[in-house]
């Protein structure tokens, strides 16, 4: 087998890898910098069965050494690491052709899983180049949200039909947006339309168009979203609140790519690329008889679940610093800035109304807040009311009186049980908090991978996968 070959500046991520596929007997080469592999292949060396690149480096960046390889052995497999986890990163990447882009920090056995499969890779597929020119758009460097950037890339080089699900207030039009922006359909237009915002009697006008006297008040043709949209993209938000009869007709257009507009007896054809998104359980509408099944498969072709801002904890003083600035600019005034401790608090709190609720927040403390740094005293009453003080205060009488009804019980036990439990609940939720990636929760809760599966398994906890990242190599 060929070797795979690392390029990275920094010593300590070669090392890790080295040793790595050392120990795996996989045979490799290292570089510090891409200018030093182009070199290599400039003189002839056979090329690496795998890549492994790091995408910021002095010199030629990753994304170059990408582009240069891919043109000159497009079926070569190309792993982009990258410690910059954002959208910008992830679909230049795929974009280019990358088999799969790893954030740093990264587990070193999912990084030697993903070589793997890439090596498998490089015996039986062909990539493909593609050049790339984007503008960063979803902030976030929160696992969940990796995932998310990980979809918008591999859909920027399909057509499919997309199913964006998450809670109100989470950024799905952001996200269907981003995925137009990134998509073969750019140049052409993104309409958005919110299915639960328009009157009954008035949506399927308005998706549809309508000729002139199709009805009272319909004075001259008019042209749908779905002729708005030719050629582009169409956004359905709120799908699961469209009518009965407006699923039939949009079930209709999905299934032979043609409608009619209202009072129309001519077909017209159909060309645009559907995203729908709901903050609804479709499934659960689907056997409530609210929502069609053969509507429901149509649309759901490749899902995207946007996470929700309590599962992103870690992303919410990046937002919040954003949204700041953001609110500061729009109004015309100097931005403000917040102190440590504001910043700590908001990152406990669950905010029900995701990202667009914090975004009115902040926009509120442009306002509202007397000074240019942003306390703690400064945050709306209602927010400075959940004190993380008071709830760790509860948590621990909670547990002194539980430690003491398990006492009076003298059954010798008391450890046994609160440990067990205590394991329970932190592991269940770390493992709720990542999707049920078990490298991921390992990482989060501060243990190793091997513990966390040990408890799994000793507490009869539902298991999750094992596939993701976690613990860090760096």
């Amino acid at each position: 087998m060929k070797p795979v070959w690392i390029v990275d500046d920094d010593k300590s991520i070669r090392w890790v890898l080295e040793k790595t596929l050392s120990r795996e007997q996989v045979p490799f080469r290292s570089f510090a910098s891409a200018s030093e592999a182009l070199s290599q292949l400039d003189l002839g060396v056979e090329p690496p069965q795998v890549l492994v690149s790091d995408i910021r480096m002095p010199g030629e960046s990753g994304l170059e050494l990408l582009k240069q390889v891919k043109e000159r052995f497009p079926s070569l497999p190309v792993i982009i690491m990258t410690a910059y986890s954002d959208l910008d990163s992830a679909v230049a990447a795929f974009q280019g052709g990358a088999f799969e882009y790893l954030p740093k920090p990264f587990d070193v056995d999912q990084a030697l899983e993903l070589i793997r499969r890439a090596i498998d890779e490089s015996l039986h597929q062909v990539g493909a180049s593609t050049e790339v020119g984007l503008v960063p758009e979803i902030l976030g460097q929160a696992p969940a949200m990796q995932e998310v950037f990980r979809a918008i890339g591999r859909l920027s080089q399909s057509t499919a039909t997309v199913m964006i699900t998450g809670e109100s207030g989470s950024g799905k039009e952001l996200v269907a947006r981003a995925v137009h922006r990134h998509s073969l359909r750019s140049d052409k237009p993104f309409i958005a339309i919110n299915t639960a915002a328009i009157p009954k009697d008035l949506l399927e006008s308005e998706l549809f168009g309508h000729e002139r006297g199709a009805f009272t008040g319909a004075a001259a043709q008019r042209r749908g979203r779905f002729e708005q949209a030719e050629g582009g993209t169409l956004f359905l938000d709120e799908i699961g609140d469209m009518p009965s009869e407006l699923q039939t007709r949009l079930l209709r257009v999905l299934s032979d790519g043609n409608y009619y507009r209202v009072g129309g007896h001519s077909p017209i054809k159909a060309n645009v690329r559907i995203i729908a998104a709901t903050h609804q359980n479709l499934e659960a509408r689907v056997k409530e008889g609210l929502f069609r099944e053969d509507l429901f498969h149509r649309l759901n072709v490749i899902r995207v679940r946007l996470p929700s801002l309590r599962e992103r904890r870690e992303d919410i003083p990046i937002l919040a610093r954003h949204f700041l600035q953001k609110s500061a600019q729009d109004l015309g005034v100097e931005a403000k800035r917040f102190s440590d401790a504001a910043l700590r608090h908001l990152a406990t709190l669950d905010f029900p109304g995701n990202v667009r609720q914090l975004e009115n927040i902040c926009h509120w403390l442009t306002v509202m807040a007397p000074g240019q740094q942003v306390d703690f005293a400064d945050l709306p009453p209602e927010l400075r009311e959940t004190s993380p003080l008071s709830t760790a205060y509860d948590w621990e009488g909670g547990l002194a009186m539980e430690v003491d009804r398990l006492l009076a019980g003298r059954d010798g036990q008391v450890h046994e049980k609160l440990t067990n439990i205590f394991e329970r609940v932190l592991i269940a939720r770390a493992l709720t908090h990542t999707g049920g990636r078990r490298i991921e929760a390992a990482l989060a809760l501060g243990i190793g991978r091997n513990t966390i599966t040990r408890k799994i398994q000793d507490l009869g906890l539902d298991g999750g996968r094992a596939d993701d990242a976690g613990q860090a190599a760096r």
